[in-house]
């Protein structure tokens, strides 16, 4: 930044409609600016946080339907994604040269770097109404394949896959089966979809207190169903008081852990209820005005809308301000995230009707 220049402001969340990361609730932040210059990642020096990131993993158990969950707060859900297939890898070693993850085409892109880093070929079975179709996923299962996905709420579309087949296909096959529950994770227990640890033999889970868990940034999360799928991430950690460090990076966001227990703290679970049926009810209120228009527009079954404008129409719409992201396929997506009101989305559909 130039000398003398003026500084820039925090981020406005009014016109971002785009985005799985949202404004943190206040007691969150507060929590944060406490903890900024602790490391988890050194629990015999910062105890109070390495304590806060116990009641961290526990909260997040609680959400997942984990009675007794091992884990540990993450920078995000890439990270927690690597190391799940990370533990599938390591936990076949002995069984295979050529170990493969089957995922399905809906699979967040931090697969790809899992796979690319990790030396595992990675394998996408083909969707079902932007759902992963066991069957397509049972043709890729082989002797080789370490690791099943499934994805409980898509990036693009919000979808959740038939979590209960997929793990039934991975545990025949002797494969670890992940649950990427990163953003979906805080809304869909309070669904009728099977999705968690109690609805399946779900070994691994990602899910995030730093999307709708409305924790500051970085705050990830990594759930294992037992300690022994944790211990496969352990490595010697010789200089500190700790033996061993399961992480994939060494200091961690004490902020980070500090804002997602008070954030868990103060909305689970009705907090975070409330704002599911807020946020659904307005998903679907921007479907139907939006369908009111000639829009095709992909049913919402979480809090994320998909639309088909007419070509140019997102540019347009960025050059007046608003902050998109679109689909593979071109389509506008709006996340609904706790920062997104209806006013806000009044304002984008005035914009939309003056192109």
């Amino acid at each position: 930044m130039q000398r003398g220049a003026p500084e820039p402001g925090p981020q406005e969340f009014d016109r971002v409609l785009s985005s799985m990361c949202t404004d943190p609730h206040p007691e969150a932040r507060a929590a944060a600016e406490r903890f900024l210059a602790t490391n988890p990642g050194d629990p015999g020096t910062y105890e109070t946080v390495a304590a806060l990131e116990r009641d961290a993993v526990d909260l997040l158990g609680s959400v997942a339907g984990l009675p007794d969950p091992s884990g540990y707060v993450t920078s995000g859900g890439t990270e927690a994604n690597l190391q799940a297939i990370r533990i599938a890898r390591n936990r076949a070693r002995g069984r295979t040269d050529a170990p493969n993850a089957v995922v399905p085409e809906s699979a967040h892109f931090s697969f790809t770097k899992a796979a690319d880093v990790l030396g595992v070929e990675l394998r996408r079975a083909p969707l079902s109404d932007r759902r992963a179709d066991p069957a397509a996923v049972a043709e890729l299962i082989d002797g080789d394949t370490v690791a099943v996905v499934g994805v409980a709420g898509s990036t693009e579309y919000g979808r959740v896959d038939p979590i209960p087949r997929l793990a039934a296909l991975a545990e025949d096959a002797g494969a670890l089966f992940h649950a990427d529950a990163a953003w979906g994770g805080f809304a869909l227990p309070f669904t009728d979809y099977d999705w968690d640890f109690g609805d399946a033999p779900v070994d691994t889970m990602t899910i995030d207190p730093h999307k709708l868990g409305q924790a500051p940034v970085p705050a990830g999360g990594l759930l294992t169903r037992s300690p022994d799928l944790l211990d496969e991430l352990a490595v010697d950690a010789p200089y500190l008081d700790s033996p061993s460090q399961v992480s994939l990076t060494g200091t961690r966001s004490g902020a980070g852990v500090a804002g997602a227990v008070a954030a868990m703290e103060a909305l689970w679970p009705e907090g975070y209820r409330a704002e599911y049926e807020r946020a659904m009810a307005l998903a679907e209120w921007l479907a139907a005005e939006l369908r009111d228009r000639g829009v095709r527009v992909v049913d919402p079954t979480l809090p994320l809308v998909a639309a088909d404008l007419a070509e140019g129409s997102v540019d347009r719409l960025r050059a007046a301000g608003w902050r998109l992201a679109t689909t593979a396929a071109g389509e506008l997506r709006v996340v609904v995230m706790p920062h997104v009101t209806r006013d806000a989305l009044s304002s984008f559909l005035s914009d939309l009707d003056a192109l």
